[in-house]
């Protein structure tokens, strides 16, 4: 790879004077009057030094990948979003099924509630079906004595 201007440290080499301290004319002012500390003339650098947040880094971090790993990167990426499309679908799936299991219920809550009147219903009958055979069955019993 190519280096750039930044990576080789020349950047302040290759510009003029001039173009580094242009715009630097007037330094910044505390609210009691006084110049900025950092903002003073400082030997050897001329008259307007750069402000902190214009200093260019040293030495930026480079991130460099290889053809290898970019690839695999990708295809890691690939493999996610194919993921979350997946996720998303089933998301979406069980969604539809909660729906139609609701309105199953729903539609299904008026039988479920006569269905159980009818059961207490029945039960009610038969016990009073059994009273019956118990009585008969007791009289049938006092005739044989």
């Amino acid at each position: 790879m190519t280096q750039s201007l930044w990576e080789s440290g020349d950047v302040e080499a290759q510009q003029p004077e001039n173009e580094r301290t242009a715009g630097l004319e007037l330094q910044p002012m505390q609210p009691g009057g006084e110049f900025l500390p950092e903002f003073e003339a400082q030997p050897g650098r001329g008259q307007h030094p750069e402000p902190p947040s214009l200093v260019q880094p040293a030495e930026p971090e480079i991130l460099a990948l290889s053809v290898d790993e970019f690839a695999a990167l990708e295809e890691r990426i690939l493999r996610a979003v194919n993921l979350v499309k997946r996720e998303r679908q089933a998301r979406s799936d069980a969604e539809e099924r909660a729906a139609r299991a609701e309105a199953q219920l729903r539609e299904q809550a008026p039988m479920i509630d006569r269905l159980q009147m009818e059961v207490h219903t029945l039960r009610v009958e038969r016990d009073q079906v059994r009273q019956r055979v118990e009585r008969l069955l007791s009289q049938l019993d006092a005739l044989e004595l």
